[in-house]
């Protein structure tokens, strides 16, 4: 049922930053009697999801793929809306398409069926595999999504009595070889471990329990909307208006009032200070640890996570347009190179920025043409890379890599690519390092090991500083649309009530 909001708040909350974890956080923490205010420190709300145009063409900066918009929806609902009247989903064909080095390519979604046509065109003796794979992986979700995703973790007594569960689910493994116990050709294997480094984890070592992805994007579909996810950014712009929450953008936080133990509002960067009764961060939680409040106040295991907790790889991101469509090529593409787990091993491990990658190809135009003018297209191409540890000069390194991946994608699925590109640009780690306060350019916070998820990550609710609480990518649940937002569903069950009177 809708939560009645014909009240004057007399408790006020602050959210540090508008990614999607903050505008969740935001809404509920106004359907909970919270007057809210809003801040980021970019020009337009969605955190890492920016919009980017240049020359006709437009590009989501950020996530591009929608999975459980039930979550999304649960928004909407608060306040007596749907969220249809404000935004337009609609679901790719195929949701991806896996393309390999040797040119063969694979299909996923939107069915079982199709699916599994394509499973048995590359490996008949598969089909039977996934099918265990995916029972397997409805097990995990129903215990790691349906029952713990919003679940606070703050006590090793409760992460404790979920041991059993965990070990019965395999989560010791990691979802590679989860997912090599049940398939056996090399191709569906690379194809469905994944999801993990999209989430910014190393499917070798990222824990079991993110094999349940497979079953997530089955139950709830893969969707885009229309417009981009910026367009359901936007959606969620005008929903807070309507509910009277207040925005600032381009506007910093540069650190988190602590008085007598409890957080008691923001100060900004230009001085100003703003007073709250409840402050929520939406930041990199290790920036915010390390950086933005006394350290005298911050607990022990929390200062420990901020200096040793191992951080995702970074991103190297080209935007272009080109002049010219390839109405062959699918919404969203994998693209993997020769190498697999020697390659992420560089990555993760060695920090090494190798000749050769993987990529994710967002070509938007495959759905929504308003993303370029007519007959042009769209691309946003993500390579993962080392973050900034790993010292590379992206000055230097940044051209030399963009021109390896366009001589890669020409000699492959787009043919003639450079007569063709314009209104170029890219993203570096040193990118995501300065606009987005993320600690050493990281581009998913914290990296989703066993020993770095649930009680072992940063909790959600401030470590050694009362009425301080966190939600984003580098708390529990972690990254992802889904994770992000389900962070925030964790404050229904930690933050009070807001005193008010009628």
């Amino acid at each position: 049922m809708p939560r009645d909001t014909n009240f004057s708040a007399t408790q006020s909350a602050i959210v540090a930053g508008a990614g999607f974890g903050g505008i969740a956080a935001a809404l509920r923490l106004r359907a909970k009697g919270y007057d809210v205010h809003l801040i980021d420190r970019c020009p337009r709300l969605g955190g890492r999801g920016q919009v980017f145009e240049k020359d006709g063409f437009r590009h989501d900066a950020g996530p591009t793929v929608l999975t459980a918009p039930h979550l999304f929806e649960e928004l909407f609902e608060l306040f007596g809306k749907k969220m249809a009247d404000y935004v337009k989903l609609v679901e790719p064909d195929p949701w991806y398409r896996f393309q390999y080095h040797d040119g063969d390519t694979f299909d996923y979604g939107p069915t079982d069926e199709a699916t599994e046509a394509e499973i048995k065109r590359i490996s008949p003796d598969d089909v039977a595999g996934y099918r265990r794979m995916a029972s397997w992986s409805k097990k995990i979700y129903d215990i790691g999504f349906s029952r713990l995703s919003d679940v606070p973790f703050h006590s090793p007594v409760f992460m404790i009595k979920q041991i059993p569960h965990l070990l019965r689910l395999r989560s010791f493994e990691s979802v590679w070889s989860m997912v090599s116990r049940h398939m056996k050709h090399d191709k569906l294997r690379r194809a469905f471990s994944i999801q993990p480094l999209l989430l910014g984890g190393n499917p070798f070592s990222t824990t079991a329990i993110y094999g349940m992805i497979n079953h997530l994007e089955r139950e709830h579909g893969v969707w885009f909307a229309m417009g981009g996810t910026g367009a359901l950014v936007d959606a969620f712009d005008r929903l807070m208006k309507e509910e009277g929450i207040t925005v600032s953008l381009n506007t910093t936080i540069a650190q988190i009032k602590v008085e007598d133990g409890r957080a008691s509002g923001v100060i900004l960067e230009s001085g100003t200070e703003i007073d709250a009764d409840v402050v929520v961060s939406n930041m990199d939680p290790v920036h915010v640890y390390r950086h933005m409040l006394p350290q005298t106040q911050i607990s022990k295991v929390a200062k420990m996570r901020s200096k040793k907790s191992k951080l995702s790889m970074g991103l190297f991101v080209i935007y272009f347009g080109a002049t010219k469509t390839w109405p062959d090529v699918a919404h969203h593409t994998v693209w993997f190179g020769e190498r697999y787990k020697s390659l992420l091993r560089d990555i993760f491990d060695n920090n090494k920025l190798a000749d050769d990658f993987s990529l994710y190809v967002h070509r938007p135009t495959a759905t929504d043409p308003s993303f370029a003018p007519d007959g042009c297209d769209s691309f946003y191409v993500l390579c993962p890379v080392p973050n900034l540890t790993g010292g590379q000069d992206w000055e230097v390194e940044g051209p030399k890599l963009r021109d390896r991946i366009i001589a890669a994608l020409e000699d492959t699925m787009l043919p003639g690519l450079s007569d063709h590109i314009t209104a170029e640009f890219a993203m570096t780690p040193e990118d995501f390092s300065n606009d987005y306060l993320s600690v050493d350019g990281a581009g998913f916070s914290l990296s989703p090991f066993f020993t770095q998820s649930a009680w072992f990550r940063f909790h959600n609710r401030g470590e050694g500083v009362r009425d301080l609480y966190f939600v984003g990518a580098g708390t529990h649940p972690g990254a992802g649309l889904p994770g992000v937002v389900s962070s925030a569903k964790v404050l229904e069950n930690l933050v009070p009530i807001a005193e008010n009177v009628t």
